[in-house]
């Protein structure tokens, strides 16, 4: 009877404030612990822990007494441990000390209320693990949603493409805890490497490729090379109106364990981010082409003042004669140049060219050809040198696509004879005072800067009444919206019609006559008259 009761009495120690530990709230970490505790004593061991499911192993949750209890167990656990399941956990000891050799030996009968007891603490401390990760999740998730917000603010200031493209990539490896990053930007069909973090990269990526498609939309592989040495890649698309402008990956999530893969969390927050960084680098683009095209004006509005520095104001006083120039560029500059020269004697240089090409491009060219034919002029005549000197200088000076077809005379006042030079140019009309006749002054020789050649010069005499016509060829071959040309023979009629007129009117007739033809279309060539009437 007394042995029967000293058996009670030390069962009734052993289990001595359970069930106050059991009822006390917030207590089930201490009646866990008192439940190891049990445990280790039946099983002669030194100590016991609680691990619970975890990440396809078993993370350790409480631990009482002695013994080496690693901070994780994978699928197969270590042999000097010995694992008893208990519901959704295992309760392990060191094997030892006479601890049960086989983790499946079922526990003696006595322990069996003990087994059901530590199963359902390893429940309700399993549930509470669960609550806490979604209250951190939910936390976590507003603290993101908050560092996106100011993310977004920080890369939304800045309108350097180049800096703003490092920012992007700073901030991304920030926000996912990666330890490489790559930018792609989008270049016609392919996307080209515009800046990496912590490693190389691969050089492009073609947009069309089915498996790049795939790896977006978080199905397939990763394409060959994309991060090399990465164990981990995910990518988004960084798009605009949905039309994909580029590409921002990321590689190796860093975690307590070393480097780990990206979750369907990592995604979505690259994604968001993706879209304000698309939005951030669309702005920058659009700033940087903005800044371009205003260079680009300022640039031209310089090249069409020292154009007009370039071309003559007014006409000079030729005894005899009536003269008048008149310039219209299709753009802000052109490559078409007049000039109206007084020289020794009374004798007057009329020039008229056209230089291949339109823009800046040609508005220097045209002052490559004023500076050389101003110098040239002070040295030769008006003649074959005149030509020969000229079309060196243009070959030497210019593009191999870049030519001048060029049509300059010397006038005579005194005699009406004009020496003239044509050079590749649209010949001249010369109208005659007595009747319908026009007298073409044709080409002598190649334009300027094509070929080296010979020049030949011609000569015609202008009697009271006749009128000569020099012109381009943006007012011959302005084009209806049938996609006519003026042509030389409607030139000729309104010269013949208005002849007599004084010549600014000519002019003005000329400019009407090319305006209605088109139909107010825009021109699409520079458009240059000199008249010169004899009286």
């Amino acid at each position: 009877m007394s042995s029967s009761g000293g058996t009670a009495a030390t069962a009734d120690a052993r289990w001595e404030g359970l069930a106050t530990l059991a009822e006390r709230r917030g207590g089930e970490r201490a009646y866990c612990e008192r439940l190891l505790e049990l445990w280790a004593a039946e099983r002669n061991a030194p100590g016991a822990a609680l691990y619970l499911e975890d990440d396809g192993g078993f993370a350790r949750e409480e631990v009482v007494g002695t013994g080496a209890f690693p901070s994780y167990l994978g699928a197969e656990p270590p042999a000097d441990l010995v694992t008893w399941r208990v519901g959704s956990g295992l309760v392990v000891v060191p094997a030892e000390n006479g601890a049960e050799p086989s983790p499946e030996a079922p526990p003696a009968p006595a322990s069996a209320p003990l087994h059901l007891l530590l199963a359902g603490v390893a429940r309700a401390l399993d549930l509470e693990r669960r609550l806490k990760r979604q209250a951190f999740a939910v936390n976590y998730r507003v603290v993101e949603l908050e560092s996106l917000y100011q993310v977004g603010l920080a890369i939304a200031s800045t309108l350097d493409l180049d800096a703003l493209a490092e920012e992007v990539l700073l901030r991304a490896v920030s926000l996912l805890d990666a330890r490489r990053a790559a930018l792609y930007l989008r270049e016609g069909g392919t996307y080209r490497r515009d800046r990496t973090f912590g490693g190389e990269a691969r050089a492009a990526l073609p947009v069309d490729d089915p498996g790049l498609a795939a790896f977006l939309a978080g199905d397939g592989t990763p394409p060959e090379g994309l991060l090399p040495g990465a164990r981990f890649l995910m990518a988004v698309p960084v798009e605009i109106d949905a039309l994909p402008r580029g590409l921002l990956v990321v590689g190796d999530k860093e975690s307590r364990r070393g480097v780990g893969p990206f979750g369907e969390s990592d995604r979505r927050t690259l994604s968001l981010f993706a879209n304000q960084a698309a939005i951030a680098l669309e702005n920058a683009r659009l700033h940087r082409q903005a800044l371009e095209k205003e260079r680009l004006e300022r640039e031209l509005e310089l090249a069409a003042e020292i154009q007009r520095q370039i071309l003559p104001v007014g006409a000079p006083e030729v005894a005899g004669f009536d003269l008048v120039g008149w310039n219209r560029p299709a753009r802000t500059v052109g490559g078409d140049y007049y000039d109206l020269l007084p020289r020794a004697g009374g004798h007057l240089a009329l020039v008229v060219a056209d230089v291949s090409g339109k823009g800046i491009g040609a508005a220097l060219l045209v002052a490559t050809l004023h500076s050389a034919l101003h110098l040239l002029l002070d040295q030769v005549d008006v003649g074959a040198e005149l030509g020969e000197r000229l079309n060196h200088h243009i070959l030497e000076s210019s593009a191999a696509n870049k030519f001048i077809t060029l049509l300059a005379g010397r006038l005579d006042p005194a005699s009406g004879e004009l020496t003239y030079l044509n050079a590749g140019h649209n010949p001249g009309l010369l109208l005659r005072a007595g009747g319908a006749d026009v007298t073409e002054l044709g080409p002598g020789g190649m334009p300027l800067g094509m070929l080296p050649g010979p020049y030949r010069v011609g000569q015609v005499r202008l009697a009271p009444g006749d009128l000569l016509c020099l012109y381009t060829d943006g007012i011959t071959e302005c084009t209806s919206p049938a996609d006519e040309e003026l042509g030389v023979g409607r030139l000729v009629a309104c010269l013949a019609e208005h002849r007599h007129r004084p010549l600014a009117e000519i002019v003005a007739c000329i400019d009407s006559l090319t305006l209605q033809f088109a139909a107010d279309q825009p021109q699409l060539d520079d458009q240059t008259l000199v008249l010169l009437r004899r009286r």
